[in-house]
């Protein structure tokens, strides 16, 4: 889950990004400008769940980051949901969501170290349906 997996996820995060972005240039559609709203918010959601990795490991010395990053990731699952009425992406970014909620639950029952891989397949996954 560490160094390996971060790059993958910002590697994919790259590539959607880049890609919507060109798609972007081509064409003045409203769905190409919803589609890269949606990639530039799992890209940004994608280094949310990076820096949610990184307060995991560093939450010895410094629990707030764990709900920093959570708040982040919830910040940008709210742009999304406000402006897609996509049926797959809405159930990414409620997926996401569930998993942002059950890893604040941890933390606040006391768990230093939660476990994030659903976080983080749930990023994934959100990648996947905001692919113009």
């Amino acid at each position: 889950m560490g160094a390996s997996r971060r790059r993958r996820i910002a590697v994919a995060a790259a590539a959607v990004a880049a890609f919507g972005l060109t798609a972007g240039a081509t064409t003045g559609c409203d769905a190409v400008d919803k589609a890269l709203d949606c990639v530039q918010t799992a890209d940004a959601i994608a280094d949310s769940v990076t820096q949610l990795q990184q307060a995991v490991e560093n939450a010895a010395n410094d629990p707030t980051q764990l709900d920093e990053s959570l708040t982040a990731i919830d910040t940008n699952l709210d742009r999304i949901g406000d402006k897609t009425d996509n049926a797959d992406v809405n159930k990414a970014v409620d997926d996401l969501g569930q998993a942002v909620d059950n890893v604040r639950t941890a933390v606040r029952n006391g768990d230093e170290t939660p476990d994030i891989s659903p976080v983080t397949d749930a990023a994934g996954e959100l990648t996947k349906v905001c692919t113009p």
